[in-house]
């Protein structure tokens, strides 16, 4: 008996953005390493490329996660 099953097909409302594509896609049609999601609406998927840029500026600003000062140069 297999421990995971495939699931080759989304559910209804599941949304993703393929990385590889530069696609919306309802439901999973490309590999998981490939794409973002699952988002709740198209619209969401639609801006997940700019969601990711919003969440990295966040994380490198940060100051809870500022490694400078830990004995490593600044670039």
């Amino acid at each position: 008996m297999a421990l995971f099953k495939r699931r080759t097909v989304g559910k209804p409302g599941e949304w993703y953005y393929c990385l590889k594509h530069g696609t919306v896609e309802e439901g999973p049609q490309c590999r998981a390493a490939d794409r973002f999601g699952p988002y709740a609406t198209r619209e969401e998927a639609t801006h997940a490329m700019e969601t990711a840029r919003e969440r990295n500026v966040e994380w490198e600003t940060d100051p809870k996660w500022d490694d400078k000062g830990k004995g490593e140069p600044s670039p």
